[in-house]
């Protein structure tokens, strides 16, 4: 049994959809103190299976972290989509004869599907910067 599998174990046997833990907390399920670089440095926390020896926990346990707060030591694990989900884009239908269709959605449609996150009210509806078209004939100046 790894150091960090009483997490794996806790997260599994909760089966929440997310997990809001403090770092306290975590460290009270695994029995001893974070790393120092878990306090210093957001990308400790990334999903990315080769960061650290952790990381593996809870992707192992089907979760991934997500709002990472450094300040007041706390994050969310959310359970991960089933393998293949979130990431794999839609494939075109074949049609008979081993033809793609022309109206079938291309390979990569969707393989971006939740990356982007907004938090709160944001109008996507609003132009970031209305005076873009100004400022670059020259009519502002920068």
């Amino acid at each position: 049994m790894g150091k960090y599998e009483p997490l794996a174990d806790h997260l599994r046997k909760l089966g929440y959809g997310q997990v809001r833990m403090k770092f306290e907390e975590i460290e009270k399920v695994l029995g001893f103190p974070l790393p120092p670089s878990s306090r210093n440095h957001r990308a400790w926390w990334s999903n990315n299976p080769s960061n650290n020896v952790m990381t593996h926990a809870w992707l192992d346990a089907g979760y991934q972290t997500e709002a990472v707060d450094m300040e007041q030591r706390k994050l969310v694990f959310r359970r991960a989509e089933p393998d293949g989900a979130h990431h794999s884009p839609v494939s075109p239908r074949p049609l008979p004869g081993g033809e793609k269709s022309e109206d079938a959605p291309h390979t990569l449609y969707g393989c971006l599907r939740g990356t982007v996150t907004f938090v709160g009210e944001v109008d996507l509806t609003q132009p970031a910067d209305p005076d873009w078209g100004a400022r670059e004939d020259g009519d502002i100046a920068r």
